[in-house]
């Protein structure tokens, strides 16, 4: 098969399109045809260094795929050759993601929101899952309360956006001016131009932060929280601030599989309450000019490489 593989780390110039061997599906595993796979912070971040990834003998980055069942391995019930699904398989470990085919546990997958193509779907897993982890099982974020997203346009930030207001959160979000009229399409509430405008100057007694950036804005996003709130860190555990004696959870969160979670936001996606968007579609050939984007830090959204 057809894989982008790392030859070693560093720039986006390492990623080399090669033929490797075919995966084979073990037990309570199932086999995917990639049709098209998402491209994350994390696969340009461990494509630099390895990061804290267990890779296999070939490294292969990527983790978000949407595709059809080929076959699946003894006790897997849930599928059959043919099914459409999308998932997130083995973070944090290889999934190998930008590849013509995946192997990984079957409930590492769902069946694919209907109302999405491939390259919809292939931008889900893991923003989606992030947000929803983030802000659903770790904030528990309900009707009537106050959300903050940082970088709201981006991969997980627009995705967050639409998550909290489908629960029914007066939603905030931080993006540039440009980027304004987007989120309050995607259901934002109040959008803060973080360029003009200093956020903890002008918003107050917030239920929950989701903090995408780190650096200054978890002890800034401290001064907003009403006692009892919640800032959910994303980027890295050391981006988790001190409280000293305020009232308030803070933690650092990190993505991993999740059926349960893939079903909910299907579910949303098929009710209308959430969509994907798609700032770049490129063939897998082209892995490194993605990266290349992503590493810019200007996209809207999420970039997408289509496979078969």
């Amino acid at each position: 098969m057809r894989a982008v593989v790392v030859n070693e780390w560093g720039g986006p110039e390492v990623l080399a399109e090669t033929e490797i061997e075919r995966p084979e599906p073990g037990l309570n595993e199932i086999l995917v045809r990639v049709h098209a796979a998402g491209v994350n912070p994390v696969d340009w971040k461990t494509r630099a260094t390895g990061g804290l990834i267990t890779w296999g003998e070939t490294p292969i980055v990527g983790w978000d795929v949407s595709g059809t069942v080929e076959a699946v391995g003894p006790g897997v019930t849930l599928y059959r050759a043919g099914d459409e699904v999308y998932g997130m398989p083995h973070f944090p470990r290889q999934a190998g993601g930008y590849a013509e085919y995946v192997v990984g546990p079957a409930r590492h997958f769902a069946r694919k929101p209907a109302a999405l193509d491939h390259v919809g779907a292939a931008a889900l897993p893991l923003a989606a899952l992030t947000a929803w982890q983030a802000l659903v099982d770790t904030a528990g974020v309900s009707a009537g309360q106050r959300v903050l997203v940082h970088a709201a346009a981006g991969g997980v930030g627009h995705l967050a956006v639409q998550i909290a207001k489908a629960r029914g959160a007066y939603v905030i979000g931080t993006a540039s001016a440009g980027k304004h009229e987007l989120l309050r399409e995607l259901g934002a509430d109040e959008v803060i131009d973080y360029r003009s405008t200093d956020f903890e100057d002008v918003v107050t007694d917030v239920d929950v932060v989701l903090d995408g950036l780190g650096g200054e804005h978890g002890q800034r996003s401290l001064k907003v929280l009403k006692p009892g709130g919640h800032l959910v860190t994303l980027p890295s555990p050391d981006d988790v601030p001190a409280v000293g004696t305020q009232d308030v959870h803070t933690g650092w969160t990190l993505v991993e599989p999740d059926y349960r979670g893939l079903v909910e936001i299907a579910a949303l996606v098929d009710g209308g309450k959430l969509r994907p968007v798609i700032d770049t579609v490129l063939p897998l050939e082209r892995a490194a000019e993605a990266h290349e984007i992503g590493e810019r830090g200007r996209t809207t959204g999420k970039i997408v490489l289509t496979v078969a």
